[in-house]
């Protein structure tokens, strides 16, 4: 019997991260975390990554709510890096 293992969803998670989305083709698959970037917070696209990545992820449905965020950190005037933290495991990201 095969079992997922946490680093198994953390790679599914950076897969996903590194794919852009819409480049399988016929599948709208991929992430789309760039579009975060230059709008404001209460703005409700976090929301919509998470949707999309739960998705195009099928495994994350299974965890509890909230086990799947988007923080992003200020890093300098012109840089902004976000993480994504799945069920407790966080996973940096860089930004533009």
């Amino acid at each position: 019997m095969a079992t997922i293992t946490g680093t198994d969803i953390q790679a599914m998670v950076r897969h996903w991260l590194n794919t852009p989305a819409g480049t399988y083709l016929g599948s709208d698959y991929g992430s789309n975390l760039n579009d975060l970037l230059q709008q404001p917070l209460a703005s409700g696209m976090a929301d919509g990554v998470i949707a999309k990545m739960h998705a195009d992820i099928p495994i994350l449905r299974s965890l509890p709510d909230g086990s799947v965020n988007i923080y992003s950190l200020q890093k300098s005037p012109d840089r902004l890096d976000f993480v994504i933290e799945v069920a407790g495991q966080t996973i940096d990201v860089q930004g533009g």
